[in-house]
C-alpha cells in the first residue's frame, strides 16, 4: 500500500507529520507524493485561520479526485477542533484527532470494519495522555527536533491552539535524556526543543519541572554539542535561563521572541502577558550577555482595533529593536476565538500594507545582522543537503545565519569553522578552514 501525506500550518504540525510518516513507513505503507495516485491521503489540517480550514477542506477533494478509491484521512488541528465540520464532506472517510497515533495507523494501514468508529476525537482539555517523545529530521537536515511539549493553557484571543491542542502536557526529563542519548548515538550533532507553549514546559508533571530545571540537566549532562531552543513567550524568558545559554558551550545563542504587537493596547486586547518594556528588557538582557545572539520575532499585523497611530508606534517600536529577523502575519479571522467577535475590523487593502512595510524592514533588519559577520570566522554545522543551483554545501552557524561553502561531501554533519567572506541574499559565503577528520559518532545511521 502507498500513502501520501500533506501538511499545513505551523513547524508543530510539520512535526507531528514526520512522526506519522515514520510509524506509517513502520507499518509497512510505502510513502509517495500528495500528488500521485495513493492508496490512503493523509491531511494533517490546520485550524489557525478560517482560510485554513477551506485550504484542508481543498485538499482533501483533491485527494478524493487522484484516486476515488482511496481512503482520506484528516487529522491535527482542525479535524481535533472541528470534526463535525469535516464529517459533513463525503471526501473525508475518516477524522482522526491528536494524540490517537495509534488509530491513525490502523485507519490506514487496515481495511475498515463495520464497525469502526468515522470519527475518533477526545476531549484534550480534559486529557492528560502522554505525548511520544521520539525526534524527527526534516529531510536534507542535520538537526533534529524533539517536541517537549504539547498544548496550551494561555488562551490568547487570536488563538484556537488551547481548544485544537488541549491542555498543557510535557514529556518527563528522564524520557528527553534518552532521546539525546538515542540522537547522540546515531551522529546528530543538533538538535531543537520545541513545544506549542514551550514556556510552560513541566508545570503539569508530578513533580512539577520548571523549563530551567530541565535545561540545567541538559547543560550538564546532553552528549550533543549543540542545543538550540524553539519560540518561547518573552515574559517566560527568565534571566536564568538567559545566563544558562550564555555560560554553557552547549546551547546556541538565538532565541526566538514572539512579541505579535508593538503595542501596549493591542497587546492587552491580544491577552498577551507583557508590554512592549517587558519585552524590550528582555531583548536587552540577551544581546547584554550574548552580543552576537540572533533574536527573532513573530508579527501580527492588523489586529482589531489596530489604528494607524498603533501602528505607527508598533512600527518604531519594531525598528528600534535591535532584531536579526521577523515573521509577519496579516491577521485573520479565526471563528471561535474571542477576537473573531471583536469590533474595529481593519480593511485588508490597508492589512496588507502595513504587513508589507514589515517585511521590508525585516528584510533590512537581517541583511544588518549577517553583514555583521563578514570577516569573522564562523562555526557552521553543514546540512546533508547542498544549496539548489550553486551546489555549494550549506549549513548554519549557532547564531541561526545560513552559511555557503565550498567542499566535498565528507563535511556534511560536521562542525567547521568558515571564514566569511561575502554575502548572498540572506546567506554568508565563505571558505573552510581546516578540515575536520571523521570521528567516532560522525556518520548518521
Amino acid at each position: 500500500m502507498r500513502f501520501a501525506i500533506t501538511t499545513l500550518g505551523c513547524k508543530v504540525n510539520q512535526y507531528d507529520s514526520a512522526m506519522i510518516e515514520a510509524r506509517l513507513e513502520q507499518a509497512g505503507l510505502e510513502r509517495c507524493e500528495f500528488d500521485q495516485v495513493a492508496d490512503v491521503y493523509v491531511v494533517n489540517t490546520c485550524t489557525v485561520t478560517d482560510r485554513a480550514d477551506v485550504e484542508s477542506l481543498k485538499l482533501a477533494r483533491r485527494a478524493r479526485r487522484s484516486n476515488p478509491r482511496a481512503r482520506v484521512i484528516m487529522t491535527g488541528c482542525l479535524a481535533q477542533a472541528s470534526p463535525e465540520r469535516l464529517a459533513a464532506a463525503p471526501e473525508v472517510d475518516r477524522i482522526i484527532g491528536l494524540a490517537r497515533m495509534d488509530d491513525l495507523v490502523r485507519a490506514a494501514a487496515q481495511d475498515p470494519r463495520p464497525d469502526d468508529a468515522r470519527v475518533m476525537v477526545s476531549n484534550l482539555r480534559k486529557s492528560r495522555s502522554a505525548i511520544d517523545a521520539a525526534a524527527v529530521v526534516p529531510a536534507g537536515q542535520t538537526r533534529a527536533f524533539i517536541k517537549l511539549q504539547e498544548g496550551c493553557d494561555q488562551f490568547c484571543s487570536f488563538c484556537i491552539v488551547p481548544f485544537s491542542r488541549g491542555a498543557s502536557r510535557s514529556v518527563a526529563p528522564r524520557q528527553v535524556l534518552e532521546v539525546l542519548d538515542s540522537l547522540h548515538e546515531q551522529g546528530f550533532k543538533e538538535v531543537v526543543l520545541s513545544g506549542v507553549h514551550l514556556g510552560g514546559y513541566g508545570k503539569d508533571l508530578s513533580p512539577p519541572v520548571t523549563l530551567m530545571g530541565l535545561l540545567e540537566m541538559i547543560a550538564e549532562r546532553c552528549p550533543i554539542p549543540r542545543v538550540r531552543l524553539s519560540s518561547i513567550d518573552p515574559e517566560e524568558l527568565s534571566d536564568e535561563v538567559i545566563d544558562l545559554v550564555a555560560q554553557s558551550d552547549r546551547f546556541c545563542p538565538h532565541f526566538h521572541l514572539p512579541l505579535q504587537a508593538g503595542e501596549d493596547q493591542i497587546l492587552e486586547r491580544m491577552r498577551r502577558r507583557y508590554r512592549i518594556d517587558d519585552y524590550r528588557r528582555r531583548v536587552e538582557r540577551i544581546l547584554q550577555r550574548m552580543p552576537d545572539a540572533a533574536i527573532g520575532t513573530d508579527l501580527i499585523v492588523g489586529f482589531p482595533g489596530e489604528t494607524e497611530e498603533h501602528f505607527e508606534h508598533y512600527f518604531q517600536f519594531v525598528e528600534r529593536l535591535p532584531l536579526a529577523y521577523f515573521h509577519v502575519f496579516p491577521y485573520s479571522v479565526r471563528s471561535g476565538t474571542t477576537a473573531a467577535k471583536f469590533g474595529g475590523k481593519v480593511p485588508a487593502g490597508e492589512i496588507k500594507r502595513r504587513a508589507e512595510r514589515l517585511r521590508k524592514l525585516g528584510e533590512l533588519r537581517r541583511q544588518v545582522f549577517i553583514r555583521r559577520f563578514v570577516g569573522a570566522k564562523i562555526k557552521v554545522l553543514v546540512e546533508e543537503s547542498r544549496e539548489p543551483g550553486c551546489q555549494r554545501l550549506r549549513g548554519y552557524s549557532r547564531n541561526y545565519i545560513k552559511v555557503l561553502v565550498h567542499g566535498a561531501d565528507q563535511l556534511k554533519n560536521h562542525e567547521i569553522d568558515v571564514d566569511a567572506s561575502a554575502v548572498d541574499g540572506s546567506a554568508l559565503v565563505g571558505r573552510t578552514v581546516g578540515s575536520p577528520a571523521p570521528s567516532a559518532g560522525s556518520s548518521r545511521n
